[in-house]
């Protein structure tokens, strides 16, 4: 019963005005931020080993940003969901070298875990008129599951695979002219992944975007979704050059350090309340 008043709740919300949705947003946001204990001590850990350099008090104004920015997002899912396809068009703006995205090359889009990640993907499929594929972690409450999926094929061609699909018919559609949106930058443990630097850290990171360039013969271009007053900007960067090489590790660990570049442009608005470094190298110590 609780799932289906949700439910409702979102799609209520897809009715009013864009400011009055940011603003319960920032009121809840707040609050948990206050009352939320343990996930507010996992962004500020994060952002201890991430940014050393700031005080205390900088980090603490960043983490209450984070929780604010991590609401907003999640509440626009109804007008991205359930609002009409023209308002979600106007508020969602697509910028950048959107050639990238032209004729059928196989081409996979490095989507980090930004706030605004289910806009970005809304917003591609939505305005480019490509096939589209992603991974998807299914949800364990089945309602909530159903509604995640009805909202991430909501518009256009996109094909969703589970997390832990097989490789082969993700690199056959890459082949086939699909464009993959991956979400690689999540500590995912340690089976596949590399112990790579993150903010100087070492950190889990699994190969899947070399990985999947490489076998599916595609271009890695990133795109950035930025939350705005008026909605979303959704970035699309030109296509990393000489990527990926012959050395996965490399490949690996040039992913997280570009991925920093893009984080310190709105560091407010990644997903900082994840676990990042969960899984250690044999012999370091936990850290949250």
């Amino acid at each position: 019963m609780l799932s289906y008043l949700g439910i409702v709740f979102m799609r209520l919300l897809a009715l009013l005005p864009l400011a009055w949705v940011r603003g319960l947003g920032w009121a809840v946001g707040v609050l948990l931020f206050r009352v939320v204990r343990s996930r507010r001590r996992i962004a500020e850990v994060n952002l201890t080993l991430c940014f050393p350099e700031k005080s205390q008090a900088e980090r603490r104004a960043l983490t209450r940003l984070v929780f604010i920015c991590f609401v907003q997002a999640w509440l626009d899912r109804g007008w991205l969901w359930h609002g009409r396809p023209e308002v979600t068009r106007q508020r969602l703006r697509m910028t950048g070298d959107l050639a990238q995205l032209a004729g059928d090359d196989p081409v996979v889009l490095f989507a980090p875990h930004f706030v605004g990640l289910d806009a970005g993907a809304t917003a591609l499929s939505q305005q480019v008129p490509r096939r589209y594929t992603t991974l998807y972690a299914k949800q364990s409450n089945q309602i909530v599951d159903e509604w995640v999926k009805r909202g991430r094929l909501r518009f256009g061609e996109v094909r969703l695979f589970g997390r832990f699909s097989e490789m082969k018919p993700i690199v056959a559609s890459l082949r086939a002219g699909e464009v993959l949106y991956l979400l690689p930058d999540m500590d995912f443990g340690a089976k596949d992944a590399f112990f790579v630097p993150f903010y100087g850290v070492n950190a889990a990171t699994i190969p899947s975007l070399p990985r999947f360039a490489r076998l599916g013969r595609a271009k890695v271009v990133p795109v950035l979704t930025r939350m705005t007053p008026e909605g979303y900007d959704v970035e699309i960067l030109p296509a990393w050059t000489d990527y990926p090489t012959q050395d996965v590790v490399a490949d690996t660990a040039l992913m997280n350090q570009r991925l920093q570049s893009y984080i310190d442009t709105m560091p407010e608005q990644y997903f900082w309340v994840h676990k990042r470094f969960k899984t250690r190298p044999a012999g370091e110590a936990e850290v949250y």
